[in-house]
Formats: structure tokens, C-alpha cells, sequence
């Protein structure tokens, strides 16, 4: 008895593997723009509660994609920043500053 013969598509099937699906560009500029902060807070050796709080927020935001925590530590820093612009703390700048203002802003 012969075999059938398997039965063949005229239809190509070829899918890709899916990436996986990475999260809003906004929020992973919030990630990196706390990452940058923290980095900055460490370099001068200020406010170690305030490193602290961003890096426990970091470590819950990686979790659960709730960036809340991490804007209003981000706030603190830019008060933070601020002053020690005024005491002219070398490696604190204007533009760092307004930078992280105008990116805190736009996600109100």
C-alpha cells in the first residue's frame, strides 16, 4: 500500500519571533533619567535618603511599570540639584537641571 503524499501550501509561512514588548519610550526615559540622577546624587555624596528612595522606586518600577514613586523623587532632585547649583557644586549644571524640569513637566 503506498504512502499519501503530504499535502504542500502554495502559501509561504514564514513568522518572525515576536520581540518582546518593550515598554513606552517615556517610560523608559523615566528610567533612565532617574538612573542619571541617582548616578549625579552618588558623584557629589548628597542626600543619601533621596538615593535611597530612587533606588528602591527604580527597583519597584522594574516590577511593576508604576513610574509614580520615581517622578516625585525626581521633583526632590531637581530642589535638590538646585541648591547645590547655588553652592556651585562642581558637576551640577543649568542645563541638567532645566533639562530635568522640562522632562518632569511634559509627563504631568
Amino acid at each position: 500500500m503506498a504512502k499519501a503524499a503530504a499535502k504542500t501550501t502554495s502559501k509561504s509561512v514564514t513568522s518572525k519571533p515576536r520581540a518582546p514588548r518593550s515598554k513606552s519610550p517615556n517610560n523608559n526615559n523615566i528610567e533612565k533619567a532617574s538612573e542619571e540622577v541617582l548616578q549625579k546624587l552618588q558623584e557629589i555624596g548628597i542626600d543619601e535618603q533621596l538615593q535611597r528612595d530612587i533606588q528602591w522606586c527604580l527597583g519597584s518600577y522594574r516590577s511593576d511599570s508604576n513610574p509614580v514613586g520615581l517622578y516625585d523623587n525626581l521633583r526632590k532632585a531637581i530642589a535638590v540639584l538646585k541648591n547645590e547649583k547655588d553652592k556651585k557644586t562642581k558637576g551640577v549644571t543649568s542645563k541638567m537641571i532645566t533639562d530635568l524640569e522640562k522632562f518632569v513637566e511634559e509627563q504631568a
